[in-house]
């Protein structure tokens, strides 16, 4: 299973970190429209990720919720029926929320980092470090945190939570 650490902190100047980005030579790769569509699970979390083109993942992933940088096993399975596939689920295992949100990707080596725009909630950003097959955790977690002293992301920034938990507490469900 692929792995990556991560981290999710809540913003308050998009434009700040964006220059940031720009100074630490980061790549702009596109900006996205995403909906989540998380769907009940024993363990983990599922979600169908549709894009605005029609195409859809299908992502699976175990982590613990931390706010510190943590470690995050995935996998995903590319879909042109997204549509579909979510009734499937929906029939068999139940929608549990959706989560939609604009995303600026940028790219810092191998990492990718995400401006979020998240309906409800607001800005966030989200640091993935892509570990290589010969990197381990500790490798990563210091790639991590050397991106959060580079674009001044404090530790009381931090958000444990998926972006589905979120809007559930924001709810009081």
């Amino acid at each position: 299973m692929p792995t990556n650490i991560e981290i999710k902190a809540r913003i308050n100047n998009v434009n700040d970190i964006r220059r940031k980005l720009v100074k630490l030579n980061a790549s702009l790769a596109v900006e996205i429209l995403q909906e989540d569509t998380f769907v009940n699970t024993i363990k983990g979390r599922l979600k169908l990720r549709t894009f605005s083109d029609g195409k859809g993942e299908l992502i699976y992933y175990l982590r613990n919720d931390s706010a510190e940088p943590k470690r995050s096993d995935y996998l995903v399975y590319k879909t042109y029926d997204p549509g579909l596939l979510k009734k499937v689920l929906e029939f068999s295992l139940g929608i549990r929320g959706v989560v939609k949100k604009s995303r600026l990707l940028y790219f810092v080596g191998t990492t990718r980092i995400h401006l979020d725009e998240v309906e409800n909630l607001g800005s966030f950003i989200e640091i993935e470090v892509v570990l290589k097959p010969e990197q381990n955790e500790n490798e990563g977690k210091a790639i991590a945190e050397d991106l959060m002293r580079k674009l001044n992301i404090e530790k009381s920034d931090l958000v444990d939570d998926a972006y589905i938990d979120l809007l559930e507490k924001s709810s009081g469900l």
